[in-house]
């Protein structure tokens, strides 16, 4: 029998942590040295995560029963854990953000019913592949925070910085998860590529139209050289560069597998770095299951 998983040995435990205490120190503008757009940004993604999660989970759950191959049933019951504690911490994360005047609970709002009226209106396999290609966006940002000093940097927070580093691992330990079974349940390579397409525009334009109404709630934004400054770092960001963007349309290459861009080692370290014998969060651990 064909095995249903690209790779056997991908191992995605699921970790009971809680940065909840930790996040209640984070201040109003909790990016590096206050950065005005990077903290709006980070909090806008928050805002999104924890109903996403959730759509995530529902969409490759629906297709659980049609896993036969042993290595991806334990590969998806790690998924489904692990993304949902991501929504668990997040909407922690946003309860704070809320408390600092962000509006991230109204976007919280938005995004159930955006994902409720999708979920009624089209078929499972177009869930899944939206799911796919929305891993494939947390996977390229992830490994962007994993690798880069200065994206790391720039989240500024220790907290904060915390929580985006968990998430980044994580989500680099079960990128090609909903991709498999994507491909598991009979999905078309066309409704594959034409859903990354399609949610390449729709994130970015709503990503960019939720930074700018949180940005006009916060007094800061009219003081225009703060603004300035911060649109400038922006500009120059490791998150706007080109290679992110031929990463994310990669996507769309015929052949193209998660596992092509081999995150092995960067995985590994930062296991070893998180939660080994001295890791750094290995505090905020309750208990690890496989």
């Amino acid at each position: 029998m064909t095995s249903q998983t690209s790779n056997a040995e991908r191992k995605v435990p699921t970790r009971r942590i809680s940065f909840e205490e930790s996040l209640r120190t984070v201040p109003k503008h909790f990016a590096d040295d206050g950065d005005l757009v990077g903290s709006h940004l980070m909090a806008s993604l928050s805002a999104v995560f924890p109903d996403g999660e959730d759509f995530f989970v529902r969409s490759v759950r629906h297709y659980r029963d049609a896993v036969t191959d042993p290595e991806l049933k334990v590969q998806v019951s790690g998924f489904i854990g692990q993304e949902a504690v991501h929504g668990r911490e997040h909407r922690a994360f946003n309860d704070r953000l809320a408390e600092l005047g962000y509006p991230v609970k109204a976007f919280e709002r938005l995004t159930k019913r955006g994902l409720a009226v999708r979920e009624r209106l089209l078929p499972a396999t177009s869930n899944l592949a939206a799911t796919a290609a929305l891993e494939h966006f947390t996977a390229t940002l992830a490994e962007l925070i994993l690798s880069e000093p200065e994206a790391r940097d720039m989240i500024g927070h220790p907290a904060v910085k915390e929580l985006f580093l968990w998430h980044a691992l994580e989500e680099s330990e079960h990128k090609a998860v909903a991709f498999d079974v994507y491909k598991l349940s009979g999905g078309s390579e066309r409704l594959r590529t034409f859903t990354m397409d399609l949610l390449t525009f729709g994130f970015l334009f709503g990503m960019a139209v939720q930074v700018l109404i949180s940005l006009l709630g916060d007094r800061d934004t009219y003081r225009l050289g703060r603004l300035r400054r911060s649109l400038r770092r922006a500009a120059r960001s490791p998150f706007v560069s080109k290679d992110v963007w031929r990463r994310l349309r990669d996507y769309n290459r015929p052949d193209f597998h998660p596992d092509d861009h081999d995150t092995t080692e960067l995985v590994a370290t930062w296991r070893a770095e998180l939660f080994g014998p001295d890791g750094t969060l290995v505090g905020k651990l309750a208990t690890t299951a496989a």
